[in-house]
């Protein structure tokens, strides 16, 4: 599967603009992005985006929650969804195939190796 368009959910604008200038310019995707759980399902339900990036840790609606709603949308739950977190260690191997996330990208992260770090896990399973 070709990955061409991806959503970044990110509550923070610095970061966000980041994700999106570094992914856009090293691997030429699409890439839209929201700032809270409601936009960011709202454009992955209206985008349908290959993948999206999903900060764990955000105000109103964290990760999980976002997570669990795209999951039960038939609209969404095919989505690869990428976590990104300041938390990321404590996710177990074990506890991203139960959330059914690609894998897990730790911030603070290195704006140049982001796009590949994203292109490695898209890859890892096709």
């Amino acid at each position: 599967m070709a990955i061409n368009k991806i959503l970044v959910i990110e509550d923070e604008e610095d970061i966000r603009s980041l994700i999106q200038t570094c992914l856009e310019l090293v691997n030429g995707w699409q890439v839209s992005a929201a700032c809270c759980g409601t936009e960011g399902l709202t454009k992955a339900e209206v985008e349908q985006p290959d993948a999206v990036l999903l900060d764990i840790m955000m105000p109103e609606m964290d990760g999980f929650a976002i997570l669990k709603n795209l999951r039960s949308n038939p609209l969404t739950k095919h989505i690869t969804v990428i976590l990104l977190t300041a938390k990321g260690r404590s996710i177990e191997p074990s506890q991203l195939a139960q959330l059914d996330v690609r894998g897990v990208i730790s911030k603070p992260f290195k704006p140049l190796e982001l796009a590949n770090q994203v292109k490695a896990l898209l890859d890892k399973h096709g």
